[in-house]
């Protein structure tokens, strides 16, 4: 499936898919479980929003145990890239963006995927 600007923004027109797409992009990659503590939302409300990313070619998964860990597609066409770069600096100070660092930060026992 190839990513046009259609498919692009009506995948971020969502709030939570926005604030994942973005955490992403910050941290490189993330476990489901991270995501769903930084949003403070429901895992299943989380997985069913990364399975739309996902399904639209804007985020890759794998699993590692029983986490499902997510990051951005190293395919993404250059003009996503540089909308989705803007969007990370453009929200940098504003609400909800600022907290959901923040809470991503100070999880506790947070799993390393890095480690793998």
């Amino acid at each position: 499936m190839e990513l046009n600007p259609e498919k692009y923004f009506m995948a971020l027109s969502d709030m939570t898919r926005l604030r994942s797409l973005i955490l992403l992009a910050q941290e490189g990659e993330l476990c489901v479980c991270e995501i769903t503590y930084a949003l403070a939302a429901i895992q299943p409300k989380i997985s069913r929003h990364l399975a739309i990313l996902r399904e639209t070619g804007i985020i890759t998964d794998y699993r590692k145990g029983q986490w499902v860990y997510y990051r951005l597609n190293e395919n993404l066409p250059a003009w996503a890239q540089k909308a989705l770069s803007a969007a990370v600096e453009g929200s940098s100070k504003f609400e909800p963006f600022v907290t959901d660092r923040t809470n991503l930060a100070q999880m506790p026992d947070r799993p390393d995927s890095r480690c793998a």
